[in-house]
């Protein structure tokens, strides 16, 4: 799966906490961190990897994505930043809108119209207005409508907040400097019509992890935190290609010790081999799992 990730043309990537209380050299108390790899809605098939990891340094993402070349959507996290050049860093228009949207909440309501806040806002709705006209067009052509309409919008955005001139820790000054440090990054969305216009799509899929560790909490060892990668790994894959984890899972276990690593294909989340009792008849919110 994961050097099938690799081979695709764009990919998602975001990271959370995780709790591993007997990491050698260090305290029980520790933060470490799962990091998450997915492709891209323009994947022929999707794929999700958990990655766990004892810190949150650039060396993590720099050595699992070793051989990438494409497009990478993440947030404005800095160690992204740093990755070989082959791997071009598309920033999230939904974590600038955020911080604009944040801003806003924070005025009372009859200074909303007409604030600078509101009109942030209207220029990143706009964008992601546009990309919804765009969701079933092909890469090419959605590539050419974003040059035509969202680009524009773009760079007024930009030269708008040019003109602010927004103290750094001032209530406006948090979503203008947010954007303008990560315009190259904002901006890269238009290089490419496979590039999405937000990390959305990494965001939900790492809620599973961050609700399930409400549950359990923690991992005892380094060891059981990469056991749970992987069985995150699989079970959120199967789902995103509408299969029933448990059944799948069932099935995976009852085969894998008989099976030969050159037929291991045969047994991924969308081969067409597995048995009709590993899908769910529903999928998305209404799925069985």
């Amino acid at each position: 799966m994961i050097k099938l990730l690799l081979s695709a043309p764009a990919l998602h990537s975001d990271e959370t906490t995780v709790q591993v209380l007997k990491e050698p050299n260090r305290p029980a108390q520790s933060k470490s961190y799962e990091w998450v790899y997915r492709t891209s809605g323009s994947a022929e098939h999707q794929i999700i990897i958990f990655d766990y990891k004892e810190t949150r340094k650039q060396e993590h993402p720099k050595e699992f994505l070793k051989g990438f070349k494409g497009l990478l959507h993440t947030d404005g996290y800095q160690v992204y930043h740093n990755l070989p050049p082959d791997i071009i860093v598309i920033g999230c228009w939904a974590h600038a809108r955020r911080k604009w949207e944040n801003l806003l909440k924070t005025l009372p309501e009859i200074k909303r119209k007409g604030s600078e806040a509101e009109r942030g806002l209207y220029y990143i709705n706009l964008l992601f207005e546009y990309e919804r006209e765009y969701k079933n067009l092909k890469p090419k052509e959605r590539y050419i409508k974003r040059l035509e309409k969202s680009k524009p919008v773009a760079d007024e955005f930009f030269a708008w907040i040019e003109t602010l001139g927004a103290l750094p820790k001032s209530p406006l000054g948090e979503p203008v400097n947010y954007a303008l440090s990560q315009r190259q990054y904002l901006m890269n969305v238009f290089v490419d019509g496979m590039a999405e216009l937000s990390n959305n799509r990494c965001e939900n899929s790492i809620r599973p992890f961050v609700r399930g560790r409400k549950a359990w909490l923690f991992s005892s060892t380094p060891e059981g935190a990469r056991a749970s990668s992987i069985m995150y790994s699989i079970i959120e894959t199967a789902k995103e290609n509408g299969l029933h984890p448990y059944h799948y899972i069932k099935f995976l276990l009852e085969s894998l010790p008989n099976v030969k690593n050159s037929e291991l294909k045969l047994f991924l989340p969308w081969s067409e081999s597995l048995p009709e009792y590993c899908f769910t008849p529903f999928k998305g919110k209404d799925a069985v799992i």
